[in-house]
């Protein structure tokens, strides 16, 4: 973690000694009374918290905020819901390099049981986004969702927003040849078994683009990254 993340709640009463961030503070930051380390209100400031004392049960820790509050990017990734060892990566490396919001969907050619996996009805999820965000120093979490219609989660999109679909057959041009001119961008990324005739043309009819990644084929989560990664460099956040 380099940067820790609270709830404002948990902010007003002492850290249980056995959350995995007491544990972090005192066996890998090794602070002891009086020292500080970087932390983050969820979706707030960032700050420093101070270790006032630590009891065999409890952390007592002091809280300091900064006035600002970062600003959360605005890039949308639509994933065609993956086995759950693949979201799993997507969730914290998707977070980690500024994705606002992360929608997994039902596609025709993805497997529907995906949805009924534990990393989802076990709420296991969340922590993957929260280390992703950790990992990269911010308090924004994005928003996520997993099993809704490709359809419904297009009609919830931005109207201002710029849309780009990857696909291996039926893209003109590679992603970094794609000019955003709008700094909010939607991304869709197919199941494994890529996108069927009809989301194209659901695609296409909503304002999509098609892009590609060059000749090589891409795990799913890999192309999630490398997209993010380009986009991010044509947002000027690289």
């Amino acid at each position: 973690m380099n940067l820790i993340l609270f709830d404002r709640d948990e902010t007003e009463r002492p850290l249980p000694r056995h959350d995995p961030r007491a544990r972090h503070i005192l066996n890998v930051l090794r602070r002891t009374p009086g020292q500080t380390f970087d932390v983050g209100l969820v979706n707030g400031p960032k700050g420093k918290a101070e270790l006032v004392a630590f009891t065999d049960d409890v952390l007592t820790l002091r809280f300091t905020w900064q006035d600002s509050v970062p600003t959360q990017e605005r890039i949308t990734l639509i994933v065609g819901l993956p086995r759950p060892q693949t979201a799993r990566d997507i969730l914290r490396d998707a977070s980690t390099l500024g994705a606002s919001a992360l929608h997994f969907v039902r596609t025709d050619r993805g497997e529907s049981s995906y949805a009924q996996s534990t990393l989802w009805s076990s709420g296991e999820w969340a922590r993957h986004v929260r280390t992703g965000v950790e990992q990269a120093f911010e308090t924004h979490l994005p928003e996520v969702t997993h099993g809704r219609s490709l359809a419904d989660v297009i009609a919830s999109l931005p109207s201002d927003s710029a849309r780009i679909a990857l696909d291996n057959y039926e893209s003109p041009v590679r992603l970094g040849e794609c000019q955003l001119l709008v700094d909010n961008v939607v991304l869709a990324i197919g199941s494994e078994r890529g996108w069927s005739p009809a989301e194209r043309a659901r695609l296409r009819a909503s304002g999509f683009r098609f892009a590609h990644l060059g000749p090589r084929v891409l795990r799913t989560e890999t192309a999630c990254i490398a997209a993010l990664t380009l986009v991010r460099a044509q947002l000027g956040l690289l």
